[in-house]
């Protein structure tokens, strides 16, 4: 016979299968059974038992109530999903079994606990889903309450440039290989997905909400979600904002990954750890934001460099302003605890001190006249929040507790009965000193005085040696090792009475905080705006700062012009080398050379330069000054990367077949205002396919109706520099080299015309290879490059030749070409894409 909490929680684990079910028990949240042994496990604590029935125990592992948000942190990023069930009532006040609700489930996507979260990356939940053949990407932030949506192309490049920790697919929808935490949910009708929306943003919503009926069903997919793990969550969710493809710069993960544009798991050097000088984690999270999303439209680019420059052109402003951001606390996040009416009297405080911030730097700027377009936006969306501040003064205390418990939370002369009630719990402490006072005197005992513990309460102590002393109406409670406590009915009638008075004021600061955050709720808005104009202050004084440090200069925007950018430099690599270190390089893709063939031996700099010119771009179109001494840029609508450094071979593919499907993907989507860096096409197989795949790409390019894209092609294939000649669009290149009495030096130095020769040998000699590989290696060279007849040459082979093994089984290849024959690649999203390529893989090993 199990006890009656027992079956409580049984019932309420029933409901909740899938999650750690931390049940409230008085001062702890004890977990059970399972649950206990893997909590004990991950948080390296002890696990106990519990009877639960005659004849029961079962396995238990508690933690006390103020720690559980530092452990439930560790729990979800250990990928583990978190219900919390509290107490609706107080067990002082009910009789028999206390009644209890799961208030929440935490997930990877909805947790709020800043020590799971990081301040420079946003935490966020997606919804994937497709509709009449239109996939389409909604993702929210809850702590931010940030809203947006994307369909259509922009789908599959949204959701591997923002790593969502939370992934929402339907039952009928894609599943995405390689998703972070996946999670399956039903198919929503038409009707549903409207119904949602509509009660979310309003009736109209579903009508005004760009993209269609797949743009609605992905955000109802999130709010039916929310609904259901965390309900106060959609109080902080901002209007959706549709991302579209012609005004950002469309980048894919494996873009971002080459690029080195964000930071990543392994610490590795990036653009946005060169570029953050942001001093609050919103400008931190922005500046990522822009960096992941550079702009195409010029009017809005040229809004975000005329702040930059100014802040370059104002250095005294720009300082005394970034000491007023510096140590800001995040506004951003605590709108979203303020949205979803989680906010603590400390975390309102927070609100408050930076909102202050943000008035100081609005009468700052004021003060200044900046002629800059974005900084007088943000100063207007910070005077917004003027009223808000004015109330948040009036109504909080300077300095309130963490808890209800300890007073203090609400302003003196805010709330006349919170003052009386103040008073007369501030009468009763002065009542007791005066009780102190007067039983000294009565009993003689000058060593007497009022203590206070949590298992008596208030009592008199006296020592032993006056223990003689004491008069007859004390009663004993505790007798110590050297000292007696005691009480009285007249200590006991002040405990009381300050203990109600204690009681009453905490639950009428309550109801008046409660009060305070709802009317300042009403403002979450503007309230969102200010801290967005905070965030855009921060990021262009950082990047500013940048840019008077290491010398970056604004670059010029001419639609359709050449690209022209002289003596550039890689910022990453640059700041790592120190000032002055790094070899800058000129670069220009005009109208009759938009293509580049780069040749030169590897080590010699070839990538870094790819590299440079994409990341001088990207900088560019994301409102930052750029490394070099002049740039003339087009704007770009693309930018397209195949550097095969970060190959993944875990996913099952081959690095060729990876680099085959991403040069696919260019080739179909690149336009003539896109910029394509292509990293050694054609490395991955032998080397006459390779070299054929790499003139078959470099003649497409070359070929295309409306331009080929501006195209930086690196190879080492030294034969392609002759079928530049023969092209319309392409100049030659080569990493220029130093021959010193048979030493090589590489002096990574950009210069036209081709190498005349790979220099191989000496990279390999570099490496350090034994010197009798290197020298049978230039023995064999000086073989093969003699003049032998074709018939000869070919008999010239290595001594171990390698046998590139045939891609599919005989039985099973005509069907798979005829397959991947009927493919319709221009119709194909890269996700679509890559199931179908999945697909194929599968009946590929199943033959194996």
């Amino acid at each position: 016979m199990t006890t009656p909490i027992r079956r409580q929680y049984l019932d309420l684990k029933k409901r909740h299968p899938d999650a750690i079910l931390f049940f409230r028990l008085g001062d702890f949240y004890e977990t059970f059974d399972e649950d206990a042994e893997l909590v004990a496990r991950e948080l390296d604590i002890v696990l106990t038992s519990k009877p639960m029935g005659k004849g029961i125990r079962v396995p238990l592992a508690g933690v006390p109530y103020h720690s559980i948000e530092g452990h439930v942190a560790k729990l979800v990023k250990r990928g583990h999903r978190v219900a919390i069930c509290e107490q609706m009532a107080d067990p002082a006040s009910v009789k028999g079994l206390v009644p209890r609700e799961v208030v929440r489930t935490v997930t990877a996507g909805t947790v709020t606990s800043e020590a799971a979260l990081s301040a420079e990356t946003p935490n966020e939940l997606a919804a994937l889903v497709e509709r009449g053949g239109e996939q389409a990407l909604a993702l929210a932030d809850v702590t931010t309450g940030e809203v947006r949506v994307a369909t259509g192309q922009e789908t599959s490049a949204e959701l591997a440039r923002s790593t969502p920790a939370e992934l929402l697919i339907e039952e009928e929808g894609l599943h995405i290989e390689g998703a972070g935490c996946e999670v399956m949910r039903p198919r929503l009708s038409a009707a549903a997905s409207s119904a949602l929306v509509a009660a979310q943003y309003g009736e109209s919503a579903p009508k005004t909400l760009v993209g269609g009926e797949a743009a609605i069903a992905a955000v109802a997919q999130l709010l039916a979600y929310l609904g259901e793990v965390y309900p106060e969550s959609k109080g902080a969710l901002g209007q959706v904002r549709k991302l579209a493809s012609d005004e950002t710069v469309a980048l894919d993960g494996r873009t971002l990954l080459n690029l080195e544009v964000l930071p990543t798991s392994d610490d590795r050097p990036s653009l946005f750890g060169v570029l953050n000088r942001t001093r609050s984690a919103m400008g931190a999270r922005l500046l990522g934001r822009w960096l992941a999303h550079p702009l195409q439209e010029l009017a809005s680019l040229e809004k975000r460099h005329d702040a930059v420059t100014w802040a370059v052109d104002h250095p005294i402003e720009q300082k005394q302003a970034q000491a007023i951001l510096k140590g800001i606390p995040d506004v951003a996040r605590l709108c979203g605890r303020l949205g979803a009416r989680a906010v603590t009297p400390r975390e309102l405080s927070g609100l408050r001190q930076g909102l202050q911030a943000g008035i100081n730097l609005s009468d700052l700027l004021e003060r200044a006249k900046p002629p800059v377009t974005l900084l007088a936006n943000s100063k207007a969306a910070l005077l917004e929040a003027t009223e808000t501040l004015s109330e948040l003064r009036e109504a909080l205390a300077e300095d309130p507790p963490i808890t209800f418990d300890e007073g203090g939370v609400i302003a003196p002369g805010h709330d006349e009965e919170i003052d009386k009630l103040r008073h007369r719990t501030q009468t009763a402490r002065q009542a007791l000193l005066a009780l102190e006072a007067s039983e000294r005197e009565r009993t003689g005992i000058r060593s007497l005085k009022v203590g206070q513990n949590k298992v008596f309460g208030y009592y008199l102590e006296v020592s032993l040696a006056n223990a003689q002393l004491v008069p007859k109406h004390y009663q004993r409670r505790q007798t110590l090792v050297g000292a007696e406590r005691y009480v009285t009915e007249e200590l006991q009638e002040l405990e009381s009475g300050m203990t109600t008075s204690r009681e009453q004021l905490a639950a009428r600061e309550r109801q008046a905080f409660e009060a305070l955050v709802e009317r300042v709720g009403t403002q979450l808005d503007a309230l969102q705006r200010a801290a967005e104009g905070i965030a855009t202050i921060d990021v262009a004084l950082g990047l500013a700062e940048v840019a008077a440090e290491q010398g970056y200069v604004r670059p010029a925007f001419e639609v359709g012009t050449q690209l022209a950018i002289l003596r550039g430099r890689h910022p990453v690599v640059e700041a790592a080398l120190g000032p002055g270190r790094f070899i800058p390089n000129d670069c220009v893709l005009g109208e009759s050379g938009r293509i580049l063939l780069l040749t030169g031996p590897n080590m010699s700099g070839k990538s870094t330069y790819l590299r440079q010119v994409a990341l001088i771009a990207l900088m560019a179109q994301a409102g930052s000054f750029v490394p070099a001494q002049n740039a003339v840029l087009p704007l770009f609508d693309r930018i397209f990367t195949r550097i095969g450094a970060h190959d993944d071979l875990a996913a099952g593919q081959s690095t060729f077949m990876v680099e085959m499907v991403e040069t696919a993907q260019i080739l179909h989507r690149a336009t003539d205002r896109s910029l394509v860096i292509l990293d050694e096409v054609g490395r991955g197989t032998s080397t006459f396919d390779g070299m054929a795949i790499a003139r078959a790409v470099l003649e497409f390019l070359d070929a295309r109706s409306k331009g080929p894209p501006r195209t930086l092609f690196a190879t080492h294939y030294h034969e392609l520099t002759a079928v530049v000649e023969e092209l319309d669009s392409a100049d030659n290149a080569h990493v220029a080299v130093h021959d010193d009495a048979g030493t090589i030096v590489f002096e990574h130095r950009i210069e036209p015309g081709p190498s005349d020769r790979s220099y191989g040998i000496h990279v390999a000699q570099l490496a350090g290879l034994p010197a009798a590989v290197v020298k049978r290696a230039q023995k064999l060279l000086d073989e093969l490059e003699e003049p032998h007849p074709q018939s000869q040459r070919r008999e010239v082979v290595p001594r171990d030749p390698g046998i590139q093994n045939s891609l599919f089984d005989e039985q099973i290849q005509d069907k798979i070409t005829s397959a991947l024959a009927e493919i319709d690649l221009e119709s194909m999203t890269p996700l679509e894409a890559m199931a179908k390529l999945g697909e194929l893989r599968e009946q590929a090993r199943r033959k194996e």
